[in-house]
């Protein structure tokens, strides 16, 4: 039951986050991208933080493999955990990512094959799963 899949750098599915900016640094930004150097403020930003995770590369990866966690996009239909169900197993979903619960599955079937989900990342399910499995979310 592996479908992990690497993130590619720029995913259609990606989380919005807001930062808070001092008013030099800001016009710095807007001063590069009037200069062409970046496209946008966003595109100098990712590009920033792309940089910096890149220098940490190794630790991350590292850190990672030490706590037994997946790298990418993770997905659970249904099927996978009927499968696990019937197998008579108990998953612990470590993932560095994203976690996507398929949404035909029910918040009886999440409680009945997860254990515990640990996201470093984004979770996308129902808002029935979610709360259902809110105890077993780190």
């Amino acid at each position: 039951m592996s479908n992990v899949r690497q993130l590619r750098d720029k995913t259609a599915e990606s989380e919005k986050i807001t930062i808070n900016l001092g008013y030099v640094d800001l016009g710095r930004i807007d001063l590069l991208v009037q200069e062409g150097f970046y496209s946008n403020r966003s595109d100098l930003i990712r590009t920033a933080i792309r940089n910096q995770l890149a220098s940490h590369d190794d630790p991350v990866t590292k850190t990672i493999e030490r706590h037994s966690m997946e790298l990418g996009l993770r997905d659970y239909t249904r099927a996978d955990l009927e499968a696990v169900r019937d197998a008579g197993e108990i998953l612990h979903i470590k993932v560095v990512g994203l976690v996507r619960i398929a949404s035909d599955v029910s918040a009886e079937l999440a409680l009945e094959t997860i254990g515990s989900i640990n996201v470093l990342g984004a979770l996308q399910a129902s808002n029935d799963i979610k709360k259902a499995l809110s105890e077993r979310i780190t």
